[in-house]
C-alpha cells in the first residue's frame, strides 16, 4: 500500500490521492485527511471526477464526509448525491443540521428526495426536514435550521441547564438561548453568563431579556441578510404567523446568501444570463452568454445603420467619424457609473433613501457639472489640438453634453423601474445599458451636427 503524507492542498497531494483511490488504498487516504479541514478536502474533491469523489466520501468517517459534501461545489455536490444510493444518502443526512440537509435534498426530484427522507435514522430529523422543504428557499424558513435551543419561561436553573445539555447534542453552536411560552411563542433569549450565576431554584421568567429581534419564516432572504448586517447578529429566531418560534438562522448561511447573490449580479451585471462557473461544460457557459452577445451586436447593427443613414454627412465632413468613439465610450462610462450607484443603494435599502424625484434631481446636478467638464475640455482639445473650426467643436461638445445627461438619466432610471418590476436590477448594467447608450449617443451625435453643420 502506498502511504500519503499529510493532508496538504496541493497538485501533488492530489496527484498521490488519485492513485490511492485507483489502488484502493482506503486506510492510507484516512490516515493523511485526519486532521485535514472539511473545506479543503472539498475543494480537493471537485477536482476529481464523480466517482473518485465518492470512494473518498465512502472511505470517511460519515460525520466529515456529511459535512465535506454540504461544502463541495454545486455541479460535483449534485453529480455525488446522485451517484449515492438513498440510504446511503440518507446516512450522510442524519449527520448534518437540517437546513444544510434541506439544501441538499432540493437538487433532487421529489421522488428521490421521498426515498432518502424515507431512509432517516432520526424520526425528528426527517419531520424537520419535511418542514422546511415547504418554504422557499431563499425565503428565511428555507434559510433557517430546526436545530435550537430553548427554555420554558416556568423552568428554574436547573431545569434549563439540564435541557440545554440534552438539547445541545444535536446543536453545533449555540449563539442564543431562546425563551418560550407554554405555546411556543417567543418571548425573548436568556444569557448563558445569568443561568450560571443565578441560583439553581430561580425562574427563567426572572432572568430573560424581551428585547430580541426576529423574523418571519416569510421574509426575503435578503432582508433577513440586511437585518442581520445592521444589528451584527451572528444568529436570529426564526418565528411563524403566530410568533411561535420554529427555528433559527445563523451567520454562516446568512455568508453563503450574500456570496450567491453576489455572484448572480456580477454575472447580470457583465451579461450572463445563467449562474455559471468556469467549470462548467462549454455548451452551459456559451449559452449563458449568448443572449446578451447577441443583443449587443444587435444594438452594433443599429448603430451602423446610424452611421449609414448620416453617410453622406460623414462624406461632406469626415473628421465626424474621428469623434464617434468617443461619443459612445463616454455614453457607456456614465451609464454604468449611474447603474451600479443605483444597484448599490437598492442592495442596502434605507427607509430615510431620498425620494424619486430628489434623487433624479441630484442625478441630473452631478450630470451637469460632469457633462460641462467634459464638454469644455473636449471644446478645447478639438479646436487648438485637433486644428478644427470653433463650430465643429461646438457639434462635439454639445453632443457629449447632452450624451452625458442622457446617459446618467437612463443609469439611475432603468434599474428603479426594474426593480419595481420585479426584475434583478444589476441587469440594467453591462451590455444593456452600454448597448442603448451607444445608439442614444450615435443618434445626439448626429443630430446635431446636422443641425450645426447643415449636412
Amino acid at each position: 500500500m502506498e502511504r500519503i503524507k499529510a493532508f496538504e492542498l496541493s497538485r501533488e497531494y492530489l496527484e498521490a490521492l488519485k492513485e490511492n483511490i485507483t489502488g484502493e488504498h482506503i486506510a492510507s487516504i484516512q490516515e493523511s485527511m485526519q486532521d485535514a479541514n472539511k473545506a479543503d478536502v472539498a475543494a480537493l474533491l471537485d477536482e476529481l471526477d464523480m466517482m473518485e469523489a465518492l470512494f473518498v466520501l465512502r472511505a470517511l468517517d460519515p460525520d466529515f464526509s456529511a459535512d465535506i459534501l454540504i461544502e463541495l461545489d454545486e455541479d460535483p455536490q449534485y453529480k455525488v448525491i446522485k451517484a449515492m444510493p438513498p440510504e446511503e444518502l440518507a446516512t450522510l443526512i442524519d449527520h448534518m443540521d437540517s437546513d444544510d440537509a434541506v439544501d441538499v435534498l432540493n437538487q433532487l426530484v421529489v421522488n428521490d428526495r421521498e426515498a432518502v427522507i424515507s431512509h432517516l435514522a432520526a424520526k425528528e430529523k426527517s419531520l424537520h426536514i419535511i418542514e422546511l422543504l415547504r418554504y422557499d428557499e431563499d425565503s428565511a424558513g428555507g434559510l433557517m435550521a430546526k436545530e435550537i435551543i430553548k427554555a420554558n419561561l416556568n423552568w428554574t436553573v436547573v431545569q434549563t441547564i439540564d435541557e440545554i445539555r440534552r438539547q445541545a447534542e444535536n446543536v453545533e453552536k449555540i449563539f442564543s438561548i431562546y425563551v418560550v411560552d407554554n405555546k411556543e411563542q417567543l418571548l425573548g433569549r436568556v444569557a448563558l453568563k445569568k443561568l450560571i450565576l443565578a441560583s439553581s431554584d430561580t425562574k427563567v421568567a426572572d432572568l430573560y431579556e424581551d428585547s430580541l429581534i426576529s423574523v418571519p419564516t416569510y421574509m426575503a432572504g435578503e432582508e433577513v441578510a440586511e437585518i442581520m448586517r445592521k444589528y451584527d447578529l451572528e444568529a436570529v429566531p426564526v418565528v411563524n404567523v403566530k410568533n411561535k418560534l420554529v427555528g433559527r438562522i445563523t451567520v454562516d448561511d446568512i455568508l453563503d446568501l450574500i456570496r450567491e447573490q453576489a455572484e448572480e449580479d456580477i454575472q447580470a451585471m457583465t451579461g450572463i444570463s445563467d449562474d455559471v462557473e468556469e467549470s462548467d461544460s462549454v455548451y452551459r457557459l456559451s449559452r449563458a452568454r449568448l443572449p446578451w452577445l447577441l443583443i449587443g451586436m444587435v444594438g452594433g447593427l443599429l448603430g451602423a445603420g446610424f452611421i449609414g443613414f448620416f453617410e453622406e454627412g460623414l462624406n461632406a465632413v469626415t473628421a465626424l467619424a474621428f469623434f464617434i468613439p468617443l461619443i459612445t465610450a463616454t455614453g457607456g462610462n456614465v451609464g454604468i457609473q449611474s447603474s451600479t450607484l443605483v444597484v448599490q443603494s437598492l442592495a442596502n435599502r434605507s427607509v430615510f433613501a431620498d425620494s424619486l424625484t430628489k434623487r433624479l434631481l441630484k442625478v441630473l446636478l452631478v450630470a451637469v457639472l460632469n457633462g460641462l467638464v467634459l464638454s469644455l475640455f473636449v471644446m478645447a482639445t478639438v479646436v487648438f489640438l485637433y486644428d478644427k473650426e470653433v463650430k465643429f467643436g461646438l457639434v462635439v461638445s454639445i453632443a457629449l453634453f447632452s450624451v452625458v445627461l442622457l446617459a446618467s438619466f437612463m443609469g439611475t432610471l432603468t434599474p428603479i423601474v426594474l426593480d419595481k418590476l420585479g426584475i434583478n436590477p444589476a441587469m440594467a448594467s453591462g451590455p444593456f445599458i452600454t448597448t442603448a447608450n451607444d445608439l442614444l449617443g450615435l443618434g445626439v451625435y448626429f443630430m446635431v451636427a446636422t443641425l450645426l453643420l447643415n449636412l
